[in-house]
């Protein structure tokens, strides 16, 4: 459904750093624009392939209209997690960053007997999520 999401930051070397280790924890990493021009003020994280014929993307950049970047109030960016652990250590990851917690890891059966999730903040309030699904119980470690 989604090609990529556009969040605004006022900071993209901050936010460059909050995303890097947010984001790795759930092991997304920077796409490579270095190949073309003018993105400079771009930053995404995902898949971005040949020149974005194939792209699945969170990208971040100053807003096109110059004024101060703003969260959405009820906008939220829920990214897929693979076990439990991904979403403990996306939210670790997003405090130890700058990001602001809004609402710990934990089963939020208000949802779905399944939805692990946790909420945060990143430092320019646009809010994220992680979430699992598929488990009732922790996952072994082994």
């Amino acid at each position: 459904m989604f090609t990529y999401v556009c969040l605004g930051t006022n900071d993209l070397e901050r936010a460059c750093r909050f995303y890097d280790k947010t984001l790795g924890a759930l092991g997304l990493s920077r796409c490579d624009v270095s190949q073309e021009s003018d993105w400079d003020e771009w930053a995404g994280w995902g898949t971005y392939e040949q020149d974005g014929k194939q792209e699945l993307a969170l990208w971040l950049c100053k807003p096109f209209n110059g004024l101060p970047a703003s969260q959405g109030n009820g906008t939220m960016v829920a990214f897929r997690a693979s076990s439990w652990r991904q979403v403990d250590e996306f939210h670790a990851a997003a405090l130890a960053a700058g990001g602001a917690s809004e609402g710990v890891p934990a089963l939020r059966p208000q949802y779905n007997e399944d939805f692990y999730a946790a909420y945060v903040r990143d430092p320019d309030g646009n809010k994220l999520a992680a979430v699992c699904r598929g488990f009732t119980a922790p996952q072994n470690s082994n």
